[in-house]
């Protein structure tokens, strides 16, 4: 849906949100990201399926994070807040640098040492945040937010944080709004949790409102190195080469299982095998370049495809009638160039002359 002067979630989606008079709106003009027809998945699907991703790569910041981000910011502001922080394995610090940036805040960011990719924490950098490496994981650099933030005069950006779980919503909402419905499935990777809690909060409200007729079947992956959900205890060292998931205690878990069996649907694992050949499918098929943790919802869908998931949801073939599956795509490519170069060959040298050129362009 093209939106004529558009001014982000808040502005669209206000009605929805806990939003007032006072509110101070901080935004960058998130969201109205693409939902984009994928002609090669939906092939490869078979009949009866059509497959669409939710480019989220899109937001100014490069990830999801952003519209949670508008409001949680926008909130501290208006709440007098001077200073907000998070922990993050980078897609967060990038939104709460930007967004804190562009509010006057000051932004405080712990991340786990050694375990950020470069193309975020240049972003933190860039925008003036006090960028803070811990030694530990991810879960140790957020509990230490939370115990700070309890004690001190400093807003939590965290999806901890109810805000944000109320901007991130509003992606189901613009899922809806373009299908004229909810899609029959929705496939997400599986982090912190709670971007799947806030799509199902989103669905659910719509539901209530009248606006969609049917709820989607809620489909999350976790890497398979860090998948404490699918396990059923938490990972003291989580591992995976999709740094955005690589979580070993979700904040959100509790939610994520509910959205999980409210809708009749599940949490799996897909291995860093299979992130890397759908992040790579992505590219090549659809022309989209994606983090590789965005590609975990990809993965999942060619995993519950290969053993007939989709089919066995319906008693006959001849049932299947324009199924719609979205996978989100949480984050851009860019914001991790190392992986990029360590999967595909660097440029061939060559002497710089036509015939030289020509034969490597080959027939």
């Amino acid at each position: 849906m093209k939106i004529i002067n558009y001014k982000g979630v808040i502005d669209r989606y206000k009605k929805y949100l806990p939003i007032t008079e006072r509110t101070p709106v901080i935004s960058l003009n998130e969201g109205n990201t693409p939902l984009i027809y994928a002609s090669y998945l939906s092939k490869l699907m078979g009949r009866g399926f059509a497959v669409y991703l939710k480019y989220e790569g899109l937001n100014p910041t490069g990830s999801f994070k952003d519209r949670g981000m508008t409001v949680a910011i926008s909130k501290a502001l208006e709440e007098g807040s001077k200073v907000v922080m998070c922990a993050s394995t980078g897609n967060t610090s990038a939104s709460a640098a930007a967004y804190a940036a562009k509010a006057g805040l000051k932004c405080v960011v712990l991340i786990p040492k050694g375990a950020i990719a470069l193309g975020k924490l240049s972003q933190a950098l860039i925008h003036g945040a006090l960028v803070l490496a811990v030694e530990g994981n991810f879960d140790t650099a957020l509990n230490l937010v939370r115990e700070i933030t309890r004690q001190y005069p400093i807003t939590l950006v965290n999806s901890l944080n109810p805000y944000r779980i109320e901007g991130q919503k509003t992606a189901s909402f613009e899922i809806c709004d373009v299908l004229g419905n909810a899609p029959d499935f929705q496939i997400i990777p599986v982090g912190n949790a709670g971007n799947i809690t806030s799509y199902w909060k989103g669905y659910k409200e719509y539901k209530e409102l009248g606006k969609i007729k049917r709820l989607p079947k809620m489909l999350g992956f976790q890497a398979e190195g860090a998948a404490p959900i699918v396990k059923g205890h938490p990972i003291k060292t989580p591992k995976t080469i999709a740094t955005a998931i690589r979580i070993g205690n979700p904040a959100s878990w509790q939610q994520a299982e509910r959205a999980r069996d409210e809708s009749g649907g599940l949490i799996d694992t897909v291995t860093d095998r299979e992130i890397l050949s759908a992040y790579k499918l992505l590219a090549a098929k659809e022309g989209l370049f994606v983090e590789p943790a965005s590609a975990a919802s990809v993965a999942g869908l060619l995993k519950l495809s290969r053993c007939g998931y989709f089919r066995k949801s319906h008693n006959t073939q001849h049932t299947i009638h324009n199924k719609k599956i979205v996978c989100i795509l949480t984050g851009h490519g860019l914001k991790d160039p190392e992986r990029t170069i360590k999967t595909i060959k660097s440029p061939k040298v060559i002497k710089p002359n036509i015939k030289a050129i020509l034969k490597e362009i080959g027939d």
